[in-house]
Protein backbone atom coordinates (compact mmCIF):
# COMPACT_ATOMS: atom_id res chain seq x y z
CA UNK A 1 0.00 0.00 0.00
CA UNK A 2 1.47 3.40 -1.01
CA UNK A 3 0.10 6.72 0.44
CA UNK A 4 1.07 10.30 -0.81
CA UNK A 5 0.69 14.26 -0.96
CA UNK A 6 0.30 14.83 -4.71
CA UNK A 7 -1.05 18.10 -6.72
CA UNK A 8 -2.68 18.02 -10.58
CA UNK A 9 -0.64 17.69 -13.48
CA UNK A 10 -3.58 18.10 -16.05
CA UNK A 11 -7.37 18.14 -16.81
CA UNK A 12 -8.82 16.91 -19.88
CA UNK A 13 -11.65 17.40 -21.52
CA UNK A 14 -12.74 13.58 -22.74
CA UNK A 15 -16.45 14.49 -23.66
CA UNK A 16 -18.62 17.43 -23.07
CA UNK A 17 -19.75 15.70 -19.56
CA UNK A 18 -16.17 13.79 -18.55
CA UNK A 19 -13.17 15.04 -17.31
CA UNK A 20 -10.08 12.98 -16.94
CA UNK A 21 -7.46 14.52 -13.92
CA UNK A 22 -4.01 13.13 -14.02
CA UNK A 23 -2.13 13.31 -10.92
CA UNK A 24 1.57 13.24 -9.89
CA UNK A 25 2.76 9.51 -8.94
CA UNK A 26 5.32 8.90 -6.54
CA UNK A 27 8.25 6.14 -8.25
CA UNK A 28 6.97 3.78 -6.29
CA UNK A 29 3.31 4.11 -7.11
CA UNK A 30 2.74 0.08 -8.05
CA UNK A 31 -1.26 -0.86 -9.22
CA UNK A 32 -2.14 -2.96 -11.31
CA UNK A 33 -4.49 -2.45 -14.43
CA UNK A 34 -7.99 -2.39 -13.48
CA UNK A 35 -7.62 -1.61 -10.01
CA UNK A 36 -8.54 1.66 -8.16
CA UNK A 37 -7.46 4.39 -5.18
CA UNK A 38 -8.69 6.66 -2.46
CA UNK A 39 -8.88 10.33 -3.20
CA UNK A 40 -8.93 12.69 -1.11
CA UNK A 41 -9.89 16.77 -1.49
CA UNK A 42 -10.98 19.52 0.22
CA UNK A 43 -14.19 19.99 -0.54
CA UNK A 44 -15.82 23.06 1.12
CA UNK A 45 -12.62 22.95 3.37
CA UNK A 46 -13.12 19.44 4.45
CA UNK A 47 -11.60 16.43 3.32
CA UNK A 48 -13.58 13.96 1.73
CA UNK A 49 -12.50 10.64 0.48
CA UNK A 50 -13.77 8.76 -2.78
CA UNK A 51 -12.76 5.62 -4.97
CA UNK A 52 -11.73 5.89 -8.44
CA UNK A 53 -10.46 3.61 -10.50
CA UNK A 54 -7.25 3.92 -12.70
CA UNK A 55 -7.76 5.08 -16.19
CA UNK A 56 -4.19 5.09 -16.89
CA UNK A 57 -2.54 1.96 -17.69
CA UNK A 58 0.74 1.31 -15.39
CA UNK A 59 2.92 1.52 -18.59
CA UNK A 60 2.03 5.21 -18.72
CA UNK A 61 4.55 6.30 -15.86
CA UNK A 62 4.53 9.33 -13.91
CA UNK A 63 1.26 9.85 -12.87
CA UNK A 64 -2.10 8.83 -12.06
CA UNK A 65 -5.01 9.13 -13.50
CA UNK A 66 -9.10 8.90 -13.35
CA UNK A 67 -11.97 9.64 -14.77
CA UNK A 68 -15.43 11.36 -14.27
CA UNK A 69 -18.37 12.37 -15.14
CA UNK A 70 -19.44 15.66 -13.77
CA UNK A 71 -22.47 15.78 -12.03
CA UNK A 72 -24.07 18.33 -9.16
CA UNK A 73 -22.17 16.47 -6.03
CA UNK A 74 -19.95 19.12 -4.27
CA UNK A 75 -17.40 16.92 -4.26
CA UNK A 76 -17.82 16.43 -8.33
CA UNK A 77 -17.95 20.60 -8.56
CA UNK A 78 -15.20 20.93 -6.58
CA UNK A 79 -12.83 18.28 -8.95
CA UNK A 80 -14.56 20.34 -11.92
CA UNK A 81 -12.87 23.12 -10.61
CA UNK A 82 -9.25 21.60 -9.83
CA UNK A 83 -6.20 23.31 -12.17
CA UNK A 84 -2.68 22.34 -12.46
CA UNK A 85 -0.71 22.56 -9.27
CA UNK A 86 -3.93 21.85 -6.90
CA UNK A 87 -3.32 19.37 -3.92
CA UNK A 88 -4.91 15.95 -3.06
CA UNK A 89 -3.78 12.96 -1.58
CA UNK A 90 -4.07 9.34 -2.55
CA UNK A 91 -4.04 6.05 -1.16
CA UNK A 92 -3.54 2.90 -3.22
CA UNK A 93 -3.91 -0.01 -4.91
CA UNK A 94 -6.88 -1.58 -3.96
CA UNK A 95 -9.34 -4.11 -5.53
CA UNK A 96 -8.83 -7.24 -7.54
CA UNK A 97 -11.09 -6.46 -11.00
CA UNK A 98 -7.72 -7.10 -12.61
CA UNK A 99 -6.42 -8.43 -16.14
CA UNK A 100 -5.89 -12.03 -16.13
CA UNK A 101 -2.84 -12.49 -18.33
CA UNK A 102 -2.91 -15.68 -18.78
CA UNK A 103 -6.16 -15.91 -20.36
CA UNK A 104 -6.18 -16.76 -24.10
CA UNK A 105 -9.26 -14.73 -24.93
CA UNK A 106 -11.34 -11.79 -22.66
CA UNK A 107 -14.53 -9.76 -23.81
CA UNK A 108 -15.33 -6.68 -22.09
CA UNK A 109 -18.92 -5.24 -21.88
CA UNK A 110 -18.88 -2.08 -20.37
CA UNK A 111 -21.22 1.33 -20.59
CA UNK A 112 -20.37 5.11 -19.90
CA UNK A 113 -17.93 6.08 -17.39
CA UNK A 114 -17.55 2.21 -16.09
CA UNK A 115 -15.16 2.39 -19.38
CA UNK A 116 -12.41 3.51 -16.87
CA UNK A 117 -10.93 0.19 -15.80
CA UNK A 118 -11.58 -0.99 -19.23
CA UNK A 119 -9.05 1.29 -20.73
CA UNK A 120 -6.58 0.66 -18.29
CA UNK A 121 -6.42 -3.09 -19.16
CA UNK A 122 -6.52 -2.56 -22.60
CA UNK A 123 -4.07 -0.40 -22.82
CA UNK A 124 -1.56 -1.84 -20.72
CA UNK A 125 -2.76 -5.37 -22.94
CA UNK A 126 -1.08 -3.32 -26.36
CA UNK A 127 1.60 -1.52 -24.35
CA UNK A 128 2.58 -5.07 -23.51
CA UNK A 129 1.92 -6.38 -26.65
CA UNK A 130 0.24 -10.00 -24.57
CA UNK A 131 -1.21 -12.04 -26.59
CA UNK A 132 -4.53 -12.38 -25.48
CA UNK A 133 -7.34 -11.91 -27.84
CA UNK A 134 -9.79 -9.00 -26.44
CA UNK A 135 -12.90 -8.33 -27.88
CA UNK A 136 -14.53 -4.96 -25.82
CA UNK A 137 -18.50 -4.15 -26.48
CA UNK A 138 -18.86 -0.30 -25.14
CA UNK A 139 -21.95 0.67 -24.81
CA UNK A 140 -23.57 4.98 -24.83
CA UNK A 141 -26.52 6.95 -25.36
CA UNK A 142 -24.49 8.85 -28.16
CA UNK A 143 -21.44 8.97 -30.52
CA UNK A 144 -20.31 12.09 -28.89
CA UNK A 145 -20.32 9.92 -25.35
CA UNK A 146 -17.83 7.84 -25.97
CA UNK A 147 -15.37 8.04 -23.81
CA UNK A 148 -11.31 7.15 -24.78
CA UNK A 149 -12.45 6.71 -28.28
CA UNK A 150 -9.52 7.81 -30.02
CA UNK A 151 -7.48 6.14 -27.84
CA UNK A 152 -9.33 2.59 -28.99
CA UNK A 153 -8.83 3.64 -32.19
CA UNK A 154 -5.25 3.68 -31.92
CA UNK A 155 -4.62 0.89 -29.99
CA UNK A 156 -6.67 -1.26 -32.50
CA UNK A 157 -4.43 -0.32 -35.26
CA UNK A 158 -1.15 -1.26 -33.10
CA UNK A 159 -2.99 -4.27 -30.98
CA UNK A 160 -4.34 -7.07 -33.52
CA UNK A 161 -5.67 -8.70 -31.13
CA UNK A 162 -7.76 -5.83 -30.08
CA UNK A 163 -11.21 -5.36 -31.46
CA UNK A 164 -13.74 -3.12 -30.53
CA UNK A 165 -17.20 -2.40 -30.57
CA UNK A 166 -20.00 0.41 -30.06
CA UNK A 167 -23.29 0.60 -29.62
CA UNK A 168 -25.60 3.60 -29.22
CA UNK A 169 -28.81 3.87 -27.82
CA UNK A 170 -29.56 6.75 -30.14
CA UNK A 171 -28.29 7.55 -33.68
CA UNK A 172 -29.99 10.78 -33.97
CA UNK A 173 -27.60 13.90 -35.61
CA UNK A 174 -24.64 11.58 -34.11
CA UNK A 175 -21.41 11.26 -36.69
CA UNK A 176 -21.00 7.86 -38.27
CA UNK A 177 -18.04 5.65 -36.93
CA UNK A 178 -16.86 2.39 -37.50
CA UNK A 179 -17.88 -0.64 -35.36
CA UNK A 180 -21.06 0.76 -34.23
CA UNK A 181 -24.78 -0.58 -33.81
CA UNK A 182 -27.87 0.48 -32.83
CA UNK A 183 -28.94 -0.60 -29.09
CA UNK A 184 -28.39 -1.90 -25.58
CA UNK A 185 -25.80 -5.28 -25.52
CA UNK A 186 -28.15 -8.51 -25.37
CA UNK A 187 -27.61 -11.82 -25.85
CA UNK A 188 -27.66 -11.74 -29.56
CA UNK A 189 -25.37 -8.70 -29.72
CA UNK A 190 -22.66 -11.23 -27.85
CA UNK A 191 -23.46 -14.15 -30.11
CA UNK A 192 -22.74 -12.42 -33.08
CA UNK A 193 -20.09 -9.89 -32.25
CA UNK A 194 -17.82 -12.58 -29.59
CA UNK A 195 -19.21 -15.82 -31.71
CA UNK A 196 -16.57 -17.60 -29.17
CA UNK A 197 -17.79 -15.92 -26.14
CA UNK A 198 -17.89 -19.89 -24.51
CA UNK A 199 -13.79 -19.80 -24.50
CA UNK A 200 -13.53 -16.14 -23.23
CA UNK A 201 -13.90 -14.43 -19.73
CA UNK A 202 -16.25 -11.53 -19.51
CA UNK A 203 -15.40 -8.71 -17.77
CA UNK A 204 -18.34 -6.73 -17.05
CA UNK A 205 -18.44 -2.70 -15.49
CA UNK A 206 -21.31 -0.04 -15.88
CA UNK A 207 -24.17 0.99 -13.78
CA UNK A 208 -24.77 -1.52 -11.46
CA UNK A 209 -28.26 -2.24 -13.21
CA UNK A 210 -26.58 -2.78 -16.29
CA UNK A 211 -24.20 -4.95 -14.64
CA UNK A 212 -26.43 -7.58 -13.18
CA UNK A 213 -28.74 -7.37 -16.26
CA UNK A 214 -25.48 -8.85 -18.57
CA UNK A 215 -24.57 -11.17 -15.72
CA UNK A 216 -28.35 -13.01 -16.24
CA UNK A 217 -27.34 -12.75 -19.89
CA UNK A 218 -24.36 -14.43 -19.48
CA UNK A 219 -25.43 -17.20 -16.62
CA UNK A 220 -28.56 -17.41 -18.00
CA UNK A 221 -29.12 -16.95 -21.76
CA UNK A 222 -25.67 -18.03 -22.87
CA UNK A 223 -24.93 -20.53 -19.82
CA UNK A 224 -21.51 -19.30 -18.89
CA UNK A 225 -20.38 -20.44 -15.58
CA UNK A 226 -19.80 -17.76 -12.86
CA UNK A 227 -15.81 -18.23 -13.25
CA UNK A 228 -16.11 -16.98 -16.51
CA UNK A 229 -17.52 -13.49 -15.39
CA UNK A 230 -15.89 -10.55 -13.39
CA UNK A 231 -17.72 -7.46 -12.68
CA UNK A 232 -17.19 -4.30 -11.26
CA UNK A 233 -20.27 -1.80 -10.41
CA UNK A 234 -20.11 1.62 -10.49
CA UNK A 235 -21.62 2.64 -7.55
CA UNK A 236 -21.77 6.28 -7.53
CA UNK A 237 -23.78 6.86 -11.20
Amino acid sequence: MTEFDTTVLEVIQRTPGVKSFRFKAQEDAFFEAGQYFLLTIKVNDVEETKPFSFSNSPTEKGYIEFTKRITASDFSRTLDGLGKGDKAHIKMPYGSFTLDESREKIAFLSGGIGITPVRSMCKFAADMKLPVRIVLLYGNNSAQDIIFKYDFEDMRKKNRNFRAVYTLTSLEKAPRIKACRLGYIDGNMIREEVPDFTDRVFYLCGPPEMVRCLRDILKTGLNLPEDRIKTEKFAGY
